[in-house]
């Protein structure tokens, strides 16, 4: 009697946790496909929930804590200027210039890390570490390009979607794997269901990357900048990465010996641009 006690409980304990993952697997599919629009730039159908407003307040409410990470703003305010000039010039001679965003671009004081990142809603950060590496302003309008084309593309708008996403369906996988009679069960469903969110997030991440430099390649164009310097970019961040400490900037970003050729490729094909 026992015995068939236990076994109804168990039975009936997975199929209310099935029932669960079911139904937020449903919801979390809903939300994600139910909210889809077409980007004005790039022409390209995005699964995304928040508004350009939402997307600017963002933005401006991380950008403070994010420039401290890297040790607050730079206090050279002639290099300061330099890129503040260099990004909006960008914009404005730009399709960026059509997006209701608020660009603005920084120069972080971090000597170290060399990197440069935009936020959503028009944040755009470079550091002094990277800067230096950066002779001619061409190969600074390259960075600068890269990240305004992250800003109109949406792409941290749609890295959000996709990680609640991913979220939803990992929150369902754990509660249908997870067993409670066992000590290590949860943890190893929880374990699974983080190294899949993380592979997608890199695919996505990647793709991300390739139309960032497409962009970055045509605002060069449209600003009067030889977009060849983005090609010299990608051949100052491949050296670097041979180093015993690569950039930071590469952490996130695709080989750039791989990257070359698809720059090349886009220059190629500017009478395609936006």
């Amino acid at each position: 009697m026992n015995t068939r006690g236990v076994s109804r409980g168990s039975g009936s304990g997975l199929g209310r946790r099935l029932l669960v993952a079911a139904v937020l697997v449903v919801i979390s599919l809903i939300t994600y496909f139910g909210s889809q629009s077409t980007n004005p730039v790039t022409q390209d159908v995005q699964h995304i929930s928040m508004s350009a407003d939402q997307e600017i307040a963002m933005g401006l409410q991380a950008a403070p804590e994010v420039a401290y990470q890297f040790g607050g703003l730079d206090p050279n305010q002639s290099d300061q200027q330099r890129v503040q000039q260099i990004g909006q010039r960008i914009v404005q001679d730009s399709p960026a210039s059509t997006t209701p965003y608020q660009y603005a671009y920084h120069l972080l004081t971090d000597p170290q890390t060399a990197n440069a990142f935009a936020l959503p809603g028009g944040q755009i950060f470079i550091t002094r570490a990277l800067y230096e590496q950066l002779k001619t302003d061409g190969e600074l309008a390259a960075i600068l390009g890269h990240e305004t084309g992250h800003v109109v593309a949406r792409h941290s708008a749609e890295q959000i979607a996709k990680a609640q996403l991913t979220q939803g369906l990992s929150g369902a996988a754990v509660i249908a794997a997870c067993n409670p009679n066992s000590s290590n069960g949860c943890v190893a469903a929880s374990q699974i269901a983080v190294i899949v969110g993380q592979l997608i997030g890199m695919k996505y991440s990647r793709a991300d990357e390739t139309e960032a430099d497409w962009l970055g390649v045509c605002f060069m164009n449209d600003s009067g900048y030889d977009p060849q310097d983005m090609v010299k970019v990608m051949q100052i961040l491949d050296a670097l990465s041979q180093g015993q400490s690569p950039p930071e900037f590469l952490s996130t970003h695709p080989d750039p010996g791989n990257r070359i050729l698809q720059i090349q490729e886009d220059i190629q094909s500017m009478d395609l641009c936006p």
